[in-house]
């Protein structure tokens, strides 16, 4: 199955967890919760899948890019 990285649109902090790994995802469906100037940004899962993997946890520190998590498709 393919893989698609879920980036980080914003530099800021895993505020929050929303899914773990191995759920089944619908667009849309939110991933996590950054921090990022007092705002909660909400991380979505980009197509349907299973989440395969996440590679931050919360209140880490995350920059505009890095991959937060892996999307089996």
């Amino acid at each position: 199955m393919p893989i698609i990285d879920i980036k980080a649109e914003v530099t800021g902090k895993v505020w929050k967890l929303e899914a773990t790994v191995g759920a089944s995802l619908a667009p849309g469906d939110t991933v996590m919760i950054l921090e990022s100037m007092k705002m909660e940004i909400p991380v979505e899962a980009p197509k349907p899948g299973k989440l395969a993997s996440l590679t931050v946890a919360e209140g880490d520190s995350v920059k505009e890019g890095q991959v937060l998590a892996r999307l089996e498709v």
